[in-house]
């Protein structure tokens, strides 16, 4: 007998709960597979069969609560799970030549295939349907195979017989109520903390996207062919923010009590959107980084964001942030800080407008630069130099190449 343990957590974390049970009692596991799902304030950890064998207890359910390397189950080593129940012999079926009602076939047909959906629902699943009324059926699953998961019962797809979403009839008034997940209540008391325990201002610009737009346009086939990695603007950001930095220390700092720490690095989180809420994984030591790293890093962090699949230690200890509200059309915006960074970069979509150069009206492709920092540390004229200083990093990033 194997006893499951929840993964040991950080300090950063006192405990979690276990969100999905992906196997029940008495089912035949693989080693490797993934037994369930423990959600803390930061991330979504999956908990994996060490060994083939039979889950044979579930010592935790879905919304316990479990610390560091507490145990959640048994799983008996080498075992084989019991066979399913024998399929009607010969001899108990109808004879062919026999006309049944279709109305006496139905019921029974029916009966037997909620029964054998209700078993292939999670705890997790079936609580949201006690909870919510949703019936697990009739909802779009994302799960594996098109199982029906948790989230999917938070924020529900219907689907009729023919897939399509099914439609709400005018004039019907619904609601519905589920408990915040762990990452977006941890998400929530950050965001308010920020607003109320820093002195935080923001200060915009606007950036001339023309340069790197053409850089991109000229480069990106040969840039992917040589690094295996898409060109975006992203990374020309990362650097140009990473420079400014080095000039402007104490937007690399934060905040610790009654004392000022200066960081000697410059590790630059990337605000990611998830079903589970925000997140923001880390770059580590961009100074050192080229920017088919940063493509390469910036590419893995989502896919891992969108998986459920970033580690705690992949969103901890990050001294500046860029979040990209343009992706989703945003023009301007005021980022909230991320304690205890002391700043944060705000970009925002990339719009055609008139503007005047060299006394004549020129379309060009312009984009809304916004900083928030804390005014406690960072004083406006530092924070206005360091947003020009990316300002004209981004529209000649020769000067990126040169040093200037």
């Amino acid at each position: 007998m194997a006893e499951i343990k929840a993964p040991v957590f950080p300090e950063s974390v006192a405990d979690g709960t276990i969100v999905e049970w992906h196997f029940a009692e008495g089912d035949q596991v693989s080693r490797d597979a993934v037994l369930a799902e423990i959600e803390t304030d930061k991330v979504v950890l999956e908990v994996v069969a060490q060994t083939d064998g039979v889950l044979s207890k579930i010592v935790k359910n879905v919304d316990d609560t479990v610390l560091s390397a507490e145990v959640i189950g048994e799983l008996t080593e080498g075992a084989t799970a019991a066979p399913k129940a024998d399929a009607p012999k010969a001899e108990d079926k109808a004879d062919a030549n026999t006309t049944v009602p279709p109305e006496s076939v139905a019921a029974p047909v029916q009966a037997k295939a909620d029964e054998q959906s209700h078993k292939d629902q999670s705890p997790a699943v079936r609580k949201a349907a006690n909870t919510t009324g949703v019936n697990p059926a009739d909802v779009q699953g994302t799960g594996r195979g098109g199982r029906v998961t948790k989230s999917d019962m938070a924020n529900p797809t219907f689907k009729s017989d023919t897939g399509s979403v099914i439609a709400t009839s005018v004039g019907e008034r619904t609601e519905k109520r589920v408990p915040m997940t762990r990452l977006r209540a941890r998400v929530a008391e950050r965001l308010l903390s920020a607003t109320q325990e820093t002195a935080m201002l923001t200060t915009f610009n606007e950036v001339n996207m023309k340069p790197i737009m053409e850089l991109r346009s000229e480069f990106k086939e040969r840039f992917e062919k040589r690094h295996g990695v898409k060109l975006g603007f992203m990374s020309i950001f990362v650097k140009a923010a990473t420079e400014a930095l080095k000039r402007f220390p104490a937007v690399n700092a934060s905040i610790d009590g009654n004392d000022i720490v200066y960081h000697g690095y410059y590790d630059v989180g990337v605000a990611v959107s998830s079903d589970r809420g925000l997140v923001v994984p880390v770059l580590r030591d961009t100074d050192q980084m080229s920017m088919a790293d940063i493509e390469k890093g910036i590419g893995d962090m989502a896919a891992k964001a969108r998986e459920g699949k970033l580690g705690i230690e992949e969103m901890t200890g990050g001294t500046f942030t860029i979040t990209n509200g343009g992706v989703f059309g945003s023009l301007m915006s005021t980022p909230i800080l991320n304690p205890p960074q002391t700043a944060i970069l705000g970009m925002h979509a990339t719009k055609e407008r008139p503007m005047a150069v060299n006394g004549e009206v020129v379309i060009l492709p312009m984009m809304y630069l916004a900083l928030s920092y804390d005014h406690r540390l960072i004083d406006g004229k530092e924070a206005v130099q360091f947003l020009v200083t990316i300002k004209e990093l981004v529209e000649n990033p020769a000067m990126l190449l040169l040093d200037l």
